[in-house]
């Protein structure tokens, strides 16, 4: 089976790029299996997008958190919503303000799906 393309939405690939080298490579795994169609067992559902559809990776590095957030919601692709260090030494809960930045990339991701789709 022929893997499908990632798109990366706005900056979330230099930011992923940013990461250590071990977690770039973990993520980029999980991501590969989603690109097969398959779940990664460290991949699940992003709380607060009510389907499957939205879904991110958590990996532990040296005492940080490091977390990739993408969706598998449109047929012909695989796009990276967002990348980034969890800040917050109190909880797992991702921030509002991130979530809302997801949010916005997912409608982005959307309208690029449609104008891919229409050529």
């Amino acid at each position: 089976m022929e893997p499908k393309p990632i798109q990366w939405v706005k900056s979330s690939k230099d930011d992923l790029c940013e990461f250590p080298a071990k977690v770039v490579r973990q993520i980029g795994y999980a991501l590969y299996f989603a690109q097969l169609g398959d779940k990664h067992p460290s991949a699940k559902p992003l709380k607060g997008f009510g389907s499957a559809g939205v879904l991110e990776v958590i990996e532990d590095h040296d005492g940080d958190t490091y977390r990739a957030v993408y969706t598998i919601k449109f047929s012909g692709a695989v796009y990276v919503l967002h990348a980034f260090q969890k800040k917050s030494k109190s909880g797992i809960k991702t921030p509002r303000q991130t979530i809302e930045l997801i949010k916005e990339r997912l409608k982005l991701a959307e309208e690029d799906y449609k104008k891919r789709k229409e050529k």
